[in-house]
């Protein structure tokens, strides 16, 4: 049954929030809800301000946002963001954050599931930028398929019953990936806990190369840079070995300052600002490429440890407890390059690290079939939950009911 489609803002008002100085931010007070605090489906407090409201003239009361209350972020990161306040907080509403406010032909939750399926695809695209921007025109322009108020309120049930079904299987799905991954953490740790005869541990910077200087890497990498050389960011750490492939390309000049973290191909790439203690291993194709200032490059000296093993003691409990406990800031995290340095590392014989990276290597494989089993799982649960959006709103979800 083909839903009839209609304009967002003929059955819903629209309210943008009031621009809030950021120098009048307190501690404490009434919580501004700005748009860094929308996320899908809900509302991020790590970092709500406060202001005090007799700093401001203006009528605050019509800025309210109340328990229930449907918002969306029209700007910066979080743009196209819509989440639902069951805070059980009132907050005012910062400049660039919007509020919906459903007429009696509108279902709240319907038009929230609505949003869901269309605003960060089509209001982010059709805002055409890096950083979009979305404007009070474009959301009220929204079309939107709107059956009479009962049918919205019967897909809304049937789409809250399945998405509650999902959710069992995603968490069930996502513990089996973590005990996976636990299992193979708990292995590395007996590993490096159980330090035999011959085992030292030592500061990591004692067991480098005499060219590797523990170093960050370039602070201001610059645009892209055509036909240019391969520079590693720490988004580029999600998986274990590093090539060319999709890296950014910068000017060569740029890496003249910081030629200490040029690369020679084989070192392990260790993430030292954000998600602290992600470590990959580079490629040998990466010789003369370098890295950003979030990565400090790790090539030890053969004669101490191999850079196999060095990289299995890098991602177990050991170094990762070591570099979480050093790990300090807010907004951003990182670790400090003296702490870094002094990382303790446990060395075995040359003999001992081989025969434990063999071990190692028999059983990585087996973990990784399991990743991505689940992490398939996963993604297909993310394509269920759109198809039924999908038909939620193309009328095919009741037309069997009616």
């Amino acid at each position: 049954m083909e839903l009839p489609i209609v304009k967002l803002g003929d059955i819903c008002d629209f309210q943008n929030g009031f621009a809030f100085k950021s120098k009048l931010f307190t501690d404490s007070g009434v919580p501004i809800l700005r748009i860094s605090n929308i996320q899908s489906g809900s509302i991020d407090l790590k970092r709500v301000a406060y202001i005090d409201p007799n700093s401001y003239k203006e009528n605050l009361d019509r800025y309210r946002v109340v328990d229930g209350d449907l918002l969306i972020a029209m700007s910066g990161a979080t743009t196209g963001k819509v989440g639902l306040n069951n805070t059980g907080i009132v907050f005012l509403l910062n400049q660039r954050v919007g509020k919906f406010v459903p007429s009696n032909k509108l279902d709240k939750q319907y038009l929230f599931y609505y949003l869901s399926t269309q605003v960060e695809n089509h209001l982010e695209i059709s805002a055409g930028s890096a950083q979009p921007n979305l404007s009070t025109e474009q959301i009220k322009g929204m079309s939107i398929p709107l059956p009479n108020i009962l049918a919205q309120k019967r897909i809304v049930a049937i789409l809250d019953q399945a998405f509650a079904d999902l959710e069992q299987v995603r968490a069930k799905t996502e513990q089996n990936l973590k005990n996976a991954r636990e299992l193979f953490d708990s292995y590395l740790q007996q590993v490096f806990n159980q330090r035999g005869d011959g085992w030292k541990e030592l500061n990591l910077e004692s067991i480098v190369s005499e060219d590797c200087s523990l170093s960050y890497g370039i602070v201001q990498p610059g645009d892209d840079f055509n036909g240019g050389l391969p520079v590693v960011r720490p988004t580029d750490l999600k998986v274990e070995l590093i090539t060319s492939d999709d890296l950014k390309l910068i000017d060569p000049a740029k890496s003249e300052g910081y030629k200490r973290t040029v690369l020679q191909g084989g070192e392990l790439l260790v993430c030292v600002r954000g998600s602290t203690g992600i470590t990959s291993i580079a490629c040998k194709s990466l010789a003369g490429a370098n890295v950003t200032r979030g990565i400090v490059p790790v090539r030890f000296n053969p004669e101490f440890i191999t850079s196999r093993f060095g990289y299995y003691q890098f991602i177990s409990p050991l170094v990762q407890s070591q570099i979480k406990d050093a790990t300090y800031g807010a907004a951003l995290m990182q670790i400090n390059i003296r702490d870094f340095r002094k990382i303790r590392v446990s060395t075995p014989s040359i003999e001992i690290q081989e025969s434990i990276v063999n071990k190692l290597d028999s059983l990585r494989p087996d973990l990784t079939r399991t990743e991505e089993i689940y992490k398939q799982k996963l993604l297909a649960l993310d394509e269920l939950k759109k198809s039924i959006l999908q038909k939620a709103f193309s009328g095919e979800l009741t037309a069997k009911a009616e």
